[in-house]
């Protein structure tokens, strides 16, 4: 399965479709179960054929001998009710850690995306950068050439035109917003790489935004 966030120390990734999911080789593992026993436990939820098929989707991954072998991806609420029936402390305690991290990558994804709408191509430098991306490091790069262009962030201007939360702001900006946008967000590509420091960055592209101004003034 094409994996848009690797998974993480327990299994948890982003899938192509911006869904979050965890791998039943990782659940077995964590939970201490065989992976067997854990697939054959996903065969006998008593769920519907609906259920099923939106919430635990076939894959596979390769044994320590090489041998391809059956896994499932299972979403947040197919995990859920899988572990309804693991049982016990530590059971509980582990249920409760990857609630938590469902959440994480859940909230990872909402930034990943609205990120992505906007600046695409920052998007993608941001995830070849950084080996363990976390929502911040989207949310601050966006939100920074958002308040050099139109004095406000991309939450903030939603509000203030009675947009919806996940709705592109793009429509309602000017063409030289856009173009300015555009501009700096290739500018910020390889700042990126060059001046690691944010505020530093940050203070490169004002100085390149003002001048840009001033050849159009």
């Amino acid at each position: 399965m094409k994996e848009l966030v690797p998974k993480d120390n327990y299994g948890i990734f982003a899938d192509s479709r911006d869904t979050a999911r965890v791998d039943s080789v990782f659940v077995a593992k964590v939970f201490g179960r065989e992976h067997k026993t854990v697939l054959k436990a996903i065969e006998n939820l008593d769920c519907s054929e609906e259920f099923n098929r939106q919430n635990f989707m076939p894959t596979s991954y390769k044994d320590s001998q090489g041998r391809k072998q059956k896994a499932v991806a299972m979403t947040k609420d197919g995990f859920t009710f899988l572990v309804m029936g693991f049982t016990g402390k530590k059971a509980a305690r582990f249920k409760e850690m990857y609630i938590r991290r469902f959440n994480d990558m859940e909230q990872f994804i909402k930034a990943l995306v609205s990120a992505r709408k906007e600046f695409p191509l920052l998007t993608e430098n941001i995830k070849l950068l950084h080996e363990d991306p976390k929502p911040y490091h989207f949310s601050n790069e966006c939100d920074m050439i958002n308040r050099l262009v139109l004095g406000m962030s991309a939450k903030q201007f939603r509000q203030a035109h009675n947009i919806e939360k996940s709705g592109s702001i793009r429509p309602y900006l000017t063409d030289e917003q856009i173009r300015l946008l555009d501009i700096l967000q290739k500018a910020d590509v390889g700042l990126l790489i060059a001046v690691p420091d944010f505020e530093q960055r940050k203070q490169h592209l004002k100085n390149y935004l003002l001048k840009l101004q001033q050849k159009t003034a």
